[in-house]
């Protein structure tokens, strides 16, 4: 299993990304996939998820109405619009998948899942 996370770079508070996350070794349809953030000196944290067969998703508070999570599944690629960008939201996003579908109380859990992405860094700065 592969994931490369691409789509990051630097733009001004109120601007916007997209971030792509491509799979391979699996179908979106039978997985969850993730996306994690880790800003310097601080711990990774959940971002969104959603998860294959239903496309249920989950967005942590301090993202919910600015991110948006899709997937498509002919390109078994998973992307994360990012709108009203502020400083706090500069990290490196992770996406990371599960080869099965997660319940939501696992989404945000490290542990669940079995494949990571290198990491592409987002910074938000004027």
């Amino acid at each position: 299993v592969q994931l490369q996370a691409s789509g990051g770079g630097l733009v001004q508070p109120g601007g916007s990304l997209r971030l792509s996350c491509v799979v391979s070794g699996f179908t979106l349809r039978s997985s969850t996939i993730g996306w994690f953030r880790q800003a310097p000196g601080k711990e990774r944290e959940g971002v969104s998820c959603i998860r294959g067969g239903d496309g249920n998703t989950k967005y942590a508070d301090s993202v919910r109405n600015r991110f948006t999570i899709s997937r498509d599944n002919a390109k078994n690629t998973v992307y994360l619009q990012m709108n009203n960008l502020q400083p706090d939201d500069t990290a490196v996003y992770y996406c990371a998948a599960a080869a099965r579908g997660l319940i939501k109380s696992s989404m945000f859990a490290i542990r669940s899942y079995d494949s990571w992405g290198q990491g592409t860094e987002v910074t938000v700065s004027s």
